[in-house]
């Protein structure tokens, strides 16, 4: 698993002192609040930045990056991909994990078939979906506890409930 969690991606330049507006995606987006030091990916590396979250607010956060005082410098951050190592994170609850620990996770049916391998989870509406890599294409499925009952993700594997697999699933041929 990876030290660090993708919790948004900046959008654009807010104003002109050099704050930036970015997307959260992290379940609580208050929690921009609580934190002081965010990470770029340069690489393979993870680089620390001080950061300031002036406000939350229409479903995004407003934060200032350490050297970041003028538009120009804030359009330089456009598009970077923001992190926070595991450590700062919020405890999960019971029966959750961490959209990015799931993502490569195999689906297996009941005689114990790979179906696919989990590329993505879209957050689009009131339930999430998971986007599969198959040998038939791209399938996409409700993430549901009736479709997927148990999913370990220290095994990296996710059980599939072929039948209600079989009702809810869209697939894009490939």
């Amino acid at each position: 698993m990876n030290n660090y969690l993708m919790i948004g991606e900046v959008l654009k330049p807010q104003g002109i002192r050099g704050e930036v507006k970015v997307k959260p995606f992290a379940a609580n987006q208050d929690d921009f609040r609580l934190w002081k030091t965010l990470y770029v990916k340069k690489g393979e590396e993870y680089t620390p930045v001080a950061a300031r979250c002036s406000r939350v607010h229409d479903g995004f956060a407003y934060v200032t990056l350490e050297g970041c005082t003028s538009m120009e410098d804030a359009e330089k951050w456009r598009g970077e991909q923001l992190y926070i190592d595991r450590a700062h994170a919020n405890p999960l609850g019971e029966d959750e994990v961490y959209i990015s620990d799931l993502v490569g996770c195999e689906a297996v049916n009941e005689k114990g078939e790979v179906i696919g391998v989990l590329q993505d989870v879209l957050q689009h509406g009131m339930v999430d979906t998971y986007v599969f890599k198959t040998p038939k294409g791209t399938m996409m499925a409700p993430a549901l506890k009736a479709v997927f009952p148990q999913v370990d993700v220290s095994a990296r594997r996710m059980d599939v409930v072929t039948e209600r697999l079989d009702e809810v699933a869209v697939w894009e041929e490939a």
